[in-house]
């Protein structure tokens, strides 16, 4: 072949990698169904493009991201500025989904949870933003929920009563809808909706509190200084006139941002918006630019109370941050560079402002909120530690000082900003849908910029910016000039001290109380009965039965009767590991397990603990400082979690493991295979002082999970003696875990943490050993047969250093049933918090997914949570959620409920759920959209890599 010939061929070749197969003949400068096409452009990621689009008539963007994902994803988004703490943004996301022009039933967007394959489905609410996005495999399904979407933001009912149910109302306090109470005095009023429970549920979480009162005090001047979700002190001023003026100016076109992703082509989802939409709006100025917050010319000092048990010691709950307003968020190169330095100075136990905070043992974790947080027009970087005294404050203004005059005067280690550099550059590599589908976390990362006017290129293709500081750290101090600048020398900054307050809850009850009490002061008898009637109008329209015949469904014959399978690769017998042979985008993961059931009751509780210490508490051949920054350096992660399950079998023992997980990319196997053997071979929790600051940072972040996660806590208390795969995962997921952390950190002397490192000892010996070790490798040919010798290493180097322990049962591996026993009695019981709502759950024994029944079973699930809980506990009761769930592995059945400002009403509704189900008064749609939803949950993909570590796990 000669030279021409080869160089047609390679013109050839690059030309195609130009051509998007989603989308052929779309070029630069196209108006397509009256949007202008200004760019196209290839992404890093492989086989991406990358489209941007601005309609010419109402001035709409869209962007849109061309990929071979079939998980398509649709969203719009909004500019939303509110100019106080009423919620209206929030109320405004709740309320325009309750029902629209072309779709005029009571909640279409739960009814379409029903009657589709979803993936995703959600709205979100931000300090400046309202997003409405949802994903989907299936085209019907996408242009059938694009509808529906499309209908309910631009096209809204926005009925009063569904104000009044989703934001407040005024209801008579156990009696809404007797008229007689129109002669009588003694009844009382009270406050009901969904959001302002929600909200109560929020801001009793501390972190919550310390989030929104940190923005109120550094952006005191522009909208963050309002709480966009809604404070529920404010929310009952909120009127129906404010809600529909928002709408009216908010929610236009002009103010729109619509992003689409996927492999569906590009063409029809213009067409179909314009269709919907976009011809029916003249562009409009919504008035909606946030501008810069003004900048202090001195710092300033801010406290902040937040409701605390009665119960508890107070004296070391404080909280205690220094906040800075930094780089504009359209200065691209500037938020890169802040967030390397974010994982420069927080990102591992040995980056050196967090080791010196976690060192002064002023307290026991860094603060809530700390790091970098790019989403705000000036974004924002905090540092501080919780769990302190209220006299800790300038120690800790000074600790954070020093150590950044330190690292400015003499410099930032180059090691550090590698491994951070690396750790950016692998989780914008990686592909993963957790917590949202993949479209959805890509739009997430460049959605603040792109809505304050940036350019999402910059941040999707940032290897220019990259380039860029490669060139600077050759000839320059990069980061002690940000170090400088940002921190050293900027007055726009807070201490920010956050107090508990014992008395805060009963003096917002007292305050809720005396408000009401003045209401109904100012009552006339036709105010009276306007609440009645209201309550009496609210009551018919969430019982009277509908047609939603007018929503757009799938039927199941769409449904694909294939169940995707992942199985182990027989090539690759020579490999003492599970080979899983997957395009995993040059990441290669590595999983293992090993069996819990071979230690004594007294080691089962403290496995969580032993799984957060491992890789944070050093080896006997490396400290901490080194083995984090090792990790950091040379993987995107290495981390350890219990599990419970419980065997596919007609025993149905409990399979107790812990799951032993990292990943890296390619060209890092080896590093990360080092990194491995050595942590499962030469653990050694003898660094007493490191223990003691992660066991008081371990219980911190299990007490912050509490109010966020109630209704999980109160599912696995419930549920907690019907089996030992139950009890054991409460042991480890719930409540329990908690207390038993608190009574080791309780009065922590040196012979306990002496006891707690013995134990943690005693619980690697027993657990890494070859024979209860089971490996699996994950990733393309060349990964796989790359690592035989690594394997082959740790199961030698583990059958080495395999401890004498007193357990017998070591001989064989440990995924036999735990030794604990379950106690005879079913819990009726109540645990009470500092949380202003409730979490209320009941859970009962059924039948295991190899029971005939088991189909039944789960199709009940689903039509009890659409068709009566959602009514009866969000609807009518203000929670914030009500469902149902069937676990076929456990064989258990449970209802739970979210933010619930009821708790014996709650109850009665499960006790009436069967009466429900066995009244047959539903219909074989309702069945049919039952079914929909099941297989929706079975077919949601996965990555690659995660889909064969679940089945490995399996």
């Amino acid at each position: 072949m000669d030279q021409k010939t080869t160089n047609l061929i390679n013109e050839r070749d690059m030309m195609n990698e130009l051509i998007d197969k989603n989308n052929p003949g779309i070029k630069q400068g196209d108006i397509v169904c009256g949007y202008v096409l200004k760019r196209i452009v290839k992404l890093q990621q492989e086989g991406s493009f990358f489209y941007e689009f601005n309609h010419e008539a109402t001035g709409a963007r869209h962007i849109h991201i061309s990929s071979n994902d079939s998980e398509n994803v649709f969203s719009v988004g909004f500019k939303t500025v509110p100019k106080d703490s009423t919620g209206v943004a929030h109320i405004l996301e709740h309320t325009v989904l309750c029902g629209s022009k072309k779709f005029p039933v009571r909640d279409p967007f739960f009814s379409m949870l029903k009657r589709s394959m979803n993936t995703f489905m959600n709205a979100f609410t931000g300090p400046d933003w309202t997003m409405y996005p949802f994903s989907t495999q299936n085209k019907n399904d996408y242009y059938n929920l694009m509808d529906v979407y499309l209908d309910s933001v631009f096209y809204p009912e926005m009925r009063e009563l569904s104000f009044k149910q989703e934001g407040h109302r005024l209801e008579i306090e156990g009696k809404p809808d007797r008229d007689n109470l129109l002669n009588e005095d003694d009844f009382r009023l009270e406050y009901k909706g969904v959001v302002y429970n929600e909200m109560q549920g929020a801001m009793s979480s501390p972190h919550e509190v310390l989030a929104r009162n940190l923005l109120k005090a550094i952006y005191p001047s522009i909208t963050y200084a309002y709480n966009s979700g809604g404070d529920p002190a404010v929310i009952p001023a909120l009127t129906y006139e404010q809600l529909k003026d928002f709408h009216h100016s908010h929610y236009h076109p002009s103010n729109a941002f619509f992003f689409t992703f996927g492999d569906f082509p590009l063409q029809e989802h213009l067409a179909f918006i314009g269709e919907r939409v976009l011809t029916a709006f003249n562009r409009i100025d919504p008035g909606t630019n946030v501008p810069n917050q003004p900048r202090w010319s001195e710092p300033k000092s801010v406290l902040c109370g937040y409701p605390f048990d009665e119960n508890e010691d107070p004296s070391k709950k404080c909280q205690v941050c220094m906040a800075w307003l930094t780089a504009d968020i359209n200065d691209s190169y500037e938020v890169l560079l802040l967030k390397i330095l974010e994982r420069v100075l927080l990102g591992n136990p040995a980056s050196p402002l967090r080791k010196a905070l976690i060192d002064s043992e002023l307290g026991s974790a860094i603060c809530d909120g700390a790091g970098y947080d790019a989403d705000y027009r000036d974004t924002m970087f905090a540092a501080g530690l919780k769990d302190v005294e209220a006299s800790a404050a300038e120690k800790i203004e000074e600790i954070i000082f020093n150590v950044l005059g330190e690292l400015s005067e003499n410099g930032v280690n180059k090691k550090h900003i590698e491994s951070a550099i690396h750790q950016i550059e692998f989780h914008r590599k990686e592909i993963t849908n957790i917590p949202y589908p993949y479209g959805i976390k890509l739009l997430l990362t460049f959605l603040g910029s792109w809505f304050h006017g940036g350019d999402p290129l910059h941040i999707l293709n940032f290897d220019d910016n990259l380039n860029r500081l490669r060139t600077e750290l050759k000839d320059d101090r990069p980061f002690e000039k940000r170090i400088q600048n940002y921190f050293l020398e900027n007055t726009h900054r807070v201490l920010f001290s956050l107090l508990p307050d014992q008395q805060m809850g009963k003096k917002e009850t007292e305050r809720v109380r005396s408000e009401l009490s003045d209401i109904k002061e100012g009552l006339s008898q036709s105010d009276i009965k306007k609440i009645i009637n209201d309550a009496k109008a609210l009551k018919k329209l969430q019982d009277d039965k509908e047609d939603v015949s007018c929503l757009p469904t799938l039927g199941l014959d769409e449904i694909p009767p294939e169940v995707v399978c992942i199985n182990e690769s027989d090539d690759y017998q020579s490999i003492p590991a599970l080979c899983y042979n997957q395009q995993t985008s040059d990441i290669f993961y590595f999983s293992a397990v090993a069996g819990t059931g071979v230690l004594s009751e007294r080691l089962i509780p403290l496995v969580p603990f032993f799984c957060y210490t491992l890789t944070k508490v050093g080896t006997a051949i490396r400290d901490y400082t080194e083995m984090t920054q090792l990790i950091d350096e040379y993987t995107g992660g290495i981390g350890l979690s219990a599990h419970a399950g419980t065997r596919y079998s007609d025993t149905g023992e409990c399979v107790p493991f812990i799951g032993f997980n990292g990943k890296c990319l390619a060209r890092n196997q080896k590093e990360m295979f080092e990194i491995i053997q050595e942590l499962a071979s030469e653990f050694d929790f003898s660094d007493q002082a490191r223990l003691k600051s992660l066991l008081l940072e371990y219980r911190a972040g299990l007490e912050s999970r509490i109010i966020p996660n109630g209704h999980r806590l109160a599912m696995l208390l419930a549920s907690r003696n019907f089996s030992q795969s139950c009890l054991l995962k409460e042991t480890w997921q719930g409540i329990h875990q908690l207390q038993t952390i608190k009574r080791l950190a309780d009065g922590l002397t040196p012979d306990r943490i002496k006891m707690i490192s013995d134990d943690l000892q005693s619980i690697g010996g027993t657990l890494f050993n070859r024979e209860n070790f089971k490996i699996a490798i994950i990733g393309d040919e060349p990964m796989l047969s790359a690592s035989a010798d690594a394997i082959g290493d740790i199961k030698k180097c583990l059958g080495e250093k395999k401890e004498k322990v007193s357990d017998k049962r070591i001989e064989t591996d440990g995924f036999g049933p735990p030794d604990i026993e379950l106690s005879g009695e079913i819990p009726r019981e109540g645990w009470s918090t500092t949380s202003a709502v409730s979490f209320v759950a009941q859970a009962f024994e059924t039948v295991k997914m190899s029971h005939e029944d088991a189909p039944a079973l789960a199709v009940i699930s689903k039509m009890l949570r659409s068709l009566f809980l959602h009514r009866e506990i969000r609807e009518k009761g203000g929670a914030y959620g009500g469902f149902a769930l069937y676990n076929t592995e456990d064989g258990i059945f449970s209802f739970g409920s979210y933010r619930d400002p009821h708790i014996v009403s709650t109850l009665r509704t499960y006790k009436d759920a069967g009466a429900f189900i066995t009244s047959g008064d539903y219909t074989d749609e309702d069945i049919k959209e039952a079914i929909l939803q099941i297989c929706s949950d079975i077919d949601k993909p996965d990555p690659p890599g995660i889909a064969a570590r679940n089945a490995f796990y399996r």
